[in-house]
């Protein structure tokens, strides 16, 4: 899987780009990869492990760090990658299953916590204990994300670790170039309106992307899909917090 993502992401760098997004998708595919490579110097993969949750942000970096590994010896490589789930406490039925398609699609040894996230990454370090940094999806305009750098250790009072953020400069039309354009599957909530995914009780379809007709069955009202979104800051319309 490494080598066949590897692959196809070279292919993608060496093209010509189509438009300047995608030149744009090209510059920070490459930034990102600049900081996983970093990352992977600095630490063992043992001591490596992806914060996953089956949005398109952590998609995007665990396709970019598979990218990544295929430079290593197959030999050292391990069969499953280290990777962790802190679970909503009102989990959509539609992530939870592409979450469980990850795991065989990208041979993912995801360990799941239904725990608030300081006490998930507390148990999980406990019990993964050779851990030394996590690599998260965190971008620039989520909370708690504008000052954040490629590299930062965990705040006073929480477990510690060091947080790495390769895709934290990434514009939200980016991440969904870069996913369009290397054709990678991606949860079906997306395609329904919704934008950031959350919980049930706090996520809803982002009402800047109300269609115009409703559906004359139901009366629902239907959204475009979250790929056609373009600012930033709309990105959380959708979220009640």
């Amino acid at each position: 899987i490494c080598q066949d993502i590897a692959r196809r992401l070279n292919a993608f760098l060496d093209s010509e780009p189509e438009t300047p997004l995608l030149r744009q998708v090209q510059a920070q595919t490459r930034v990102a990869l600049g900081v996983i490579s970093t990352a992977l110097e600095r630490y063992s993969l043992e001591e490596i492990s992806l914060s996953y949750n089956g949005g398109k942000d952590c998609l995007v970096l665990l396709l970019l760090l598979l990218a990544s590994l295929a430079h290593h010896p197959s030999s050292a490589l391990p069969t499953k990658l280290q990777s962790v789930y802190i679970i909503s406490p009102f989990p959509f039925a539609e992530v939870d299953e592409f979450v469980d398609g990850s795991i065989d699609t990208y041979s993912l040894d995801l360990a799941r916590y239904t725990l608030p996230m300081k006490e998930a990454f507390r148990v999980y370090l406990g019990e993964h204990e050779k851990v030394k940094a996590i690599l998260v999806g965190t971008r620039r305009t989520d909370p708690h994300g504008e000052l954040l750098t490629h590299f930062d250790q965990t705040d006073h009072g929480w477990p510690a670790f060091m947080r790495v953020h390769p895709v934290i400069d990434w514009h939200y039309a980016e991440i969904w170039a870069f996913i369009r354009h290397l054709e990678i599957p991606y949860c079906i909530l997306y395609d329904r309106g919704y934008t950031s995914l959350g919980g049930t009780t706090d996520t809803h379809p982002n009402p800047a992307l109300k269609a115009g007709n409703v559906q004359s069955e139901t009366k629902e009202q239907s959204f475009r899909p979250a790929y056609e979104l373009v600012e930033d800051k709309a990105e959380r319309l959708g979220r009640d917090w």
